[in-house]
């Protein structure tokens, strides 16, 4: 499957970063999506509100965008202990979770009907974040393509955020196994709002 190529039948990624609501907004325009998936475990934002939950849900509405919340199945930031690994969300124990497993097939199923679907988090660069390392990844066990909207507003493919991932370096076994979060939270560390 060549990545390369931007299809009608893709998963769009997207993070907001330092974006303006308008800006944000412009960018699902500029790439016709009519359904935005928030995958943040904690649906707010300490800098901006109009990511806020019931704020971004109103706002997209407006401009003709329909807002679904699956942070509680397929968030970056699980609840769920038996996903860490020494203190670290571990993505290969997520990808065995009920939750990410129910998330991830109701993503196919809307790639099988052709939606122009987005997910969103807060990390506008893909490769910093789990839309890639795992949401991508299990899409692409499923031979989903992905094209994750950067920090700059171009699409980039799954397989090209993985190599900013691993630097260029390919695996030994060509495999993408292993990933984590890149913060440590103690055993029942409440986890900030992004």
């Amino acid at each position: 499957m060549n990545e390369s190529v931007v299809s009608t039948g893709c998963i769009y990624s997207i993070g907001y970063g330092n974006r303006s609501i308008n800006d944000f907004i412009a960018l699902l325009n500029q790439y016709d999506i009519k359904y935005l998936i928030d995958v943040r475990s904690r649906p707010y934002s300490k800098f901006n509100p109009d990511f806020n939950k019931e704020s971004l849900e109103r706002i997209l509405t407006q401009n003709g965008v329909k807002y679904l919340f699956m942070g509680d199945k397929i968030g970056g930031l699980p609840d769920d202990m038996t996903c860490r690994t020494d203190d670290k969300i571990d993505y290969d124990k997520c990808k065995q979770n009920s939750g990410y497993i129910e998330g991830i097939n109701r993503l196919v199923t809307a790639y099988e009907k052709n939606l122009k679907v987005a997910m969103m988090c807060s990390e506008s660069k893909p490769h910093e974040c789990h839309r890639s390392k795992l949401l991508g990844e299990m899409l692409r066990e499923r031979n989903v393509i992905a094209q994750h909207i950067d920090e700059a507003g171009r699409l980039v493919p799954q397989m090209s955020v993985l190599t900013m991932i691993d630097k260029g370096q390919q695996s030994l076994f060509d495999d993408m196994q292993g990933f984590t979060s890149r913060k440590k939270y103690a055993k029942g560390e409440h986890l900030d709002v992004y």
